[in-house]
């Protein structure tokens, strides 16, 4: 399993709500949370198989933008 962080215009619970569906439909992705405290907003996702390419397709679809972070 791989751990990926990214940097996230996620910033409140209700934009986690809006992206909610859209990370827990793909099957790859075992767990995800985002930091809403931190000015980075960090998205963490635990994933078999996806790339941090198809991970920011995702959250696109759902109407978030994501960037690698570190």
């Amino acid at each position: 399993m791989e751990k990926l962080q990214f940097k996230t215009n996620i910033n409140c619970s209700g934009c986690v709500a809006k992206v909610t569906p859209f990370l827990d439909k793909e099957n790859r992705i075992k767990t995800w949370s985002v930091n809403t405290e931190t000015p980075e907003k960090i998205l963490t996702v635990e994933t078999e198989g996806m790339t941090a390419e198809e991970i920011k397709a995702v959250v696109a679809v759902a109407g978030f933008r994501i960037e690698k972070a570190g």
